[in-house]
């Protein structure tokens, strides 16, 4: 069922939309009112599926919000939510259902203080945009958007709207990557010249697309597809394999970069890479991520760090026998593409412990090991932390990431621990990689960060920017 949605409603966003992102434009609607200490916030879930559901464990059970709306293009999943909450003693008819966050905008969009959105990344922008041109408070998981684009535009739009606003990369806001930063900004393993990060995720496929099939019942397909181009329904998509196709997802890295690499852009104060360079893949295709890929960020000097060049791997080594066609979750045993570096120290260390994704910092004085959100930061091999004067705690220590955003809308605060405004530029960082899976290996891309273009492969530049599909506007 295809929903109409005001046209005058959708005149007003877009006008907001362009002026807000125009120079020196000034936002005169209020910002979010602060709430008293005792008052609930009034939310909104998008996205009903995997951290829907972990979002909402914490705004219904934990902090005690107000549950306002529920959205969700698959009437199964609000049907979930309702069951969810009638468990957890809860009125399960309390927050009204809709297919469409477009539609719930227009409809209560007045009366809600704060958003959570974890549609597929494709929805990430728009859905976060709409909350924001209300000054709305809103949370997003990562990566914060689906294009370097609307990064951009998400940056400078949540500058403007004076909500707060957090992506959900809860690393950021836990001991580990702020212990990491710490250790070296203080330059306990000296000046790190390379990092190497890994996942075991393997969001991609090759062949071609599958059949059409018809749409399941009770899935509003044209809302599922959003402002991406449209296509009939097939398998591997939803509700989970969406990650590994161009349209939808941004691939493994998509899926993880913005933990695991979370340390590296931060510790390392990244701004913009010079170029970008797929090593090694496997799979893929003109629609589809690979299933496994070594690449390679080139980024110059910082004030006093050097030139850094930052490797990332993922899913399946290229030179293991061919896997199944279609798309996978995760890479497992012989199959998998793990850092040399990484695997010299599994042997060198037997005692050492790595998990299925992390990141190595490779310093003049030494290796720092973090995992994927951040955790078990220490030198390698562990013993030498023993050896090393712990630097002084200089970061602030947030109370986790949902408090952290919750406490900032109830405050009427624009400022959180990962705010958009750092968020973006790390999304923007990780999305670069999927410029290099798009040409493939051995074809180094040179990024023109401050002008935000491709300068050697003129045609990558129609991934940074995405067209909406018509009726589906920011």
């Amino acid at each position: 069922m295809k929903v109409v949605v005001n046209r005058r409603s959708f005149l007003k966003r877009s006008v907001f939309a362009a002026g807000a992102l125009s120079a020196g434009r000034v936002l005169t609607m209020p910002s979010l009112l602060a709430q008293a200490p005792g008052d609930r916030l009034r939310c909104v879930q998008i996205g009903c599926g995997g951290r829907g559901m972990a979002h909402l464990d914490w705004v219904v059970n934990q902090s005690k919000e107000h549950l306002v709306a529920i959205v969700d293009p698959d009437d199964k999943r609000l049907a979930s939510v309702r069951s969810w909450l009638k468990g957890h003693g809860q009125d399960p008819d309390a927050p009204q259902g809709f297919s469409d966050y477009r539609r719930m905008f227009d409809r209560v969009g007045k009366d809600i203080d704060a958003v959570f959105v974890a549609t597929p990344n494709h929805h990430h922008a728009l859905a976060s945009m709409l909350a924001m041109e209300l000054h709305k408070g809103v949370y997003c998981e990562k990566p914060l958007c689906h294009d370097i684009g609307e990064a951009r535009k998400l940056r400078a739009m949540a500058r403007e709207s004076k909500a707060p606003t957090q992506m959900g990369n809860q690393g950021h806001c836990e001991e580990g990557y702020r212990r990491l930063c710490e250790y070296i900004w203080a330059g306990t393993i000296g000046n790190v010249h390379e990092t190497h990060s890994w996942t075991d995720r393997a969001n991609g496929g090759e062949g071609p697309r599958p059949p059409t099939l018809p749409v399941p019942p009770g899935l509003h397909w044209d809302n599922w597809i959003g402002p991406a181009p449209y296509r009939d329904f097939h398998s591997d998509l939803h509700p989970h394999e969406w990650h590994g196709w161009y349209d939808f997802g941004n691939g493994s890295i998509g899926n993880m970069g913005c933990h695991v690499l979370d340390g590296v852009f931060w510790a390392l104060k990244i701004d913009h890479p010079t170029g970008i360079e797929v090593e090694q893949m496997r799979g893929g295709s003109d629609e589809r991520y690979p299933l496994g890929c070594r690449l390679r960020w080139d980024v110059p000097a910082r004030g006093d760090m050097p030139a850094l060049k930052a490797y990332w791997y993922e899913g399946l080594n290229a030179t293991t026998a061919a896997g199944p066609v279609g798309s996978l979750h995760a890479a497992t045993g012989a199959a998998r593409n793990l850092p040399p570096l990484l695997k010299e120290l599994q042997k060198q260390y037997p005692d050492e412990e790595f998990d299925n994704s992390g990141s190595l910092y490779v310093g003049d004085k030494g290796i720092i090991y973090t995992a994927t959100y951040g955790g078990e930061m220490h030198i390698v091999p562990r013993e030498k932390m023993k050896e090393v004067p712990p630097p002084p705690k200089t970061l602030p220590r947030p109370k986790n990431i949902m408090a952290d955003f919750l406490d900032a809308c109830r405050a009427g605060k624009t400022e959180t621990a990962a705010s958009f405004d750092y968020g973006a530029q790390l999304t923007e960082f990780t999305l670069l990689a999927n410029l290099g899976q798009h040409v493939g290996p051995g074809k180094k891309v040179e990024w023109d960060g401050p002008n935000m273009k491709v300068t050697n492969i003129p045609e990558l530049n129609e991934w940074v920017h995405r067209s909406y599909r018509e009726g589906w506007h920011a």
